[in-house]
């Protein structure tokens, strides 16, 4: 199997002498008693974490294989037949136009 550096946040290559440095700061600060009860927490966290993202890839996966739903068809929208050009040039049902009044004022 080929080994690699690990990497994590901002660390480039974390080694065996910098993961016993952090171990050593953790025991320091935590103490021996609650260092189990943490690692607890942390692997109990690290799992939910795991479980949860499983189910969104889960969900991904399924929505992306199933089916899409049939497409439903809109009915076509009605024919508007046009007026003939002979009915709208008819001016026998327009009212005459206004006459000028005979006397201007002035």
């Amino acid at each position: 199997m080929e080994s690699f550096p690990l990497t994590v946040a901002f660390f480039d290559g974390l080694g065996g002498g910098e993961m016993v440095m952090i171990f050593f700061v953790v025991l320091m600060l935590f103490g021996g008693q609650r260092l189990p009860e943490l690692a607890r927490g942390l692997g109990k966290s690290i799992r939910e974490f795991k479980k949860a993202t499983s189910g969104v890839e889960t969900e991904i996966k399924r929505v992306f294989e199933e089916p899409a739903p049939p497409r439903r068809k809109r009915p076509a929208p009605p024919v508007i037949e046009p007026l003939p050009v002979d009915d709208m040039l008819e001016t026998d049902s327009l009212p005459p136009p206004p006459k000028p009044p005979a006397n201007p004022p002035t």
